[in-house]
């Protein structure tokens, strides 16, 4: 049957709890893959590619229960090309009200030696595996992985097999991100107007950012016919990572003149969405990343500030508020209540509930009384950095640090273990490597730390520091974060944060993951 496709519209396909979370370190809990999750649903995108069901147990059931709550997009699922991963796929989406399963395979010449099948083997599976999909599912998308270095000819014979055998959506996938823009157009053009019943699907993007070129080579494909566009909130994901949601959603927002299309997304919802993935996945924004970095609206330079104060169209081409960004610091204190933070909390547009509330107000007033200004990121930050309610086995209870110029830091930390308080002391070559080594002492490990760094919320000496910790034991990577005016005491709650989640990884990843191929598409 032919499926009515609407030329006006560019449909968003957000990969960020799949693709996004494949980064080294990103992996996100249960509960806040449902966050994000119901955050996407709410801000209105198309699909969310909600993860990859055969990856773990923990994949699965967090796609069943995003499947189950999401109440206006369609939840999909990635499967490689066999029937078990495509029947534990569709478990998984099945009750979504809009279940897809997206299937997929490596077409280049350098993939198809991955599993050692000729051209006609590998036509023969996908005709077998799109079928099987199809006759479980009405919305099927394909993907013909590295579809920018495969030959030709063969990717048009696999597209109208996928299509042929019931696919709705063809994704071209920039799986390297090597193409240019012109060539991204060209080849999607092509494709529509070469392959048999081309016209009677949707064709999407996804384009990986190596050479900087990703949203670029999205907007292009759009140019040339595709209608769908993958991307993942801040561009997360492998390597350099992908489209960035935000960048393509505002590109046709602001650029209708010259791309006469629209999207359903809520522009106003991104900078809230866009601070709690950075949140969750441990990946802090950049300050000059395009729409949603620090930088983005501030500007410095006398000539800009003049021309701004005389009309601020003079250097933004977009309002902050357009994409939820509150430009006024928060005329909040130690004197303020709760009634007054959950109204800020309403323009920030955070929504929390009671509980979430009450430990907010309990921390944003001991901020308020080490502070004398509180800003709009010192709230977001205390918005649920370093907390996760799936792992309390380590928590910091105190710390005391002495260093300076006279010899090395010295370190006193009490940690609860388990329910059980203990105490270590140690010295280290700074105050961050002292209580880093007592933690190690109370809880001996073999991690590996990949990064630390540490990020100022808000200007000033008494502004909160943000601080990210990267932890790598036996394959398994785990990120920590926490925020404090006191980036010593930041830093130890980041480790134990790490630490904590590398105990939940234990259990969750394993040979399941370590079975897993062709995950970058």
């Amino acid at each position: 049957m032919t499926q009515a496709i609407d030329k006006s519209r560019v449909l968003i396909f957000d990969t960020t709890l799949r693709d996004g979370e494949q980064s080294p370190g990103a992996t996100m809990t249960h509960n806040e893959k449902l966050e994000i999750a119901m955050l996407l649903d709410e801000m209105g995108v198309d699909i969310i590619e909600a993860g990859f069901p055969i990856a773990s147990e923990g994949d699965f059931n967090a796609v069943k229960e995003i499947a189950e709550r999401s109440k206006n997009s369609v939840i999909c699922g990635l499967a490689r090309a066999n029937f078990k991963d495509i029947d534990r796929c569709f478990e998984a989406v099945k009750h979504a009200a809009q279940p897809r399963i997206h299937t997929f395979i490596g077409t280049s010449e350098l993939h198809r030696a991955i599993p050692n099948l000729t051209m006609d083997e590998m036509a023969d599976k996908i005709h077998e595996t799109v079928t099987h999909a199809r006759n479980l599912c009405d919305n099927v998308q394909w993907s013909p992985m590295d579809a920018t270095r495969t030959e030709w000819d063969y990717l048009c014979r696999t597209v109208e097999i996928a299509i042929k055998a019931g696919a709705t959506t063809i994704n071209i996938p920039d799986t390297v991100g090597y193409t240019a823009p012109e060539e991204s157009a060209d080849l999607i053009k092509r494709l529509i107007e070469t392959v048999p019943g081309a016209d009677e699907v949707i064709f999407a993007t996804h384009c990986h950012n190596d050479l900087g070129m990703a949203t670029a080579n999205s907007l292009a494909a759009v140019a040339g016919g595709a209608r769908q566009v993958e991307c993942t909130i801040n561009g997360l994901g492998e390597r350099a990572g992908n489209t960035a949601l935000e960048e393509i959603v505002m590109a046709i927002k602001t650029r209708h003149d010259i791309m006469p299309w629209h999207t359903n997304v809520d522009t106003s919802k991104i900078m809230n969405i866009s601070r709690r993935v950075a949140t969750v996945s441990g990946f802090a924004v950049q300050f000059n990343k395009a729409i949603v970095g620090k930088n983005a609206f501030a500007h410095e330079s006398g000539i800009h500030q003049d021309g701004m104060l005389k009309n601020r169209e003079n250097f933004e081409i977009m309002r902050p508020e357009d994409v939820g960004l509150a430009g006024t610091s928060l005329p909040l204190g130690k004197h303020s209540g709760r009634a007054a933070l959950r109204d800020k909390l309403d323009q920030l547009g955070l929504e929390v509930g009671d509980n979430q509330l009450k430990d907010l107000f309990v921390r944003f007033k001991d901020l308020a009384d080490r502070k004398k200004e509180v800003f709009d990121d010192d709230i977001i930050a205390l918005m649920g950095v370093g907390e996760d309610s799936e792992a309390h086995k380590l928590k910091l209870i105190t710390l005391r640090v002495v260093c300076g110029t006279g010899g090395p830091a010295e370190a006193t930390l009490v940690m609860d273990i388990d329910g059980t308080e203990s105490t270590a002391i140690e010295r280290g070559d700074g105050p961050v490597d002292a209580a880093f080594k007592a933690i190690r002492k109370l809880h001996a490990n073999t991690a590996r730390l990949e990064l630390y760094q540490v990020n100022a919320v808000t200007e000033g000496t008494d502004a909160q520091a943000t601080v990210s910790v990267r932890l790598e034991e036996d394959g398994n990577i785990a990120t920590g974060q926490s925020a404090d005016t006191d980036t010593v005491v930041a830093s130890a709650k980041a480790y134990i944060h790490a630490l904590n989640r590398l105990l939940v990884r234990r259990g969750k990843t394993g040979e399941d993951m370590k079975e897993i191929n062709y995950k970058d598409h």
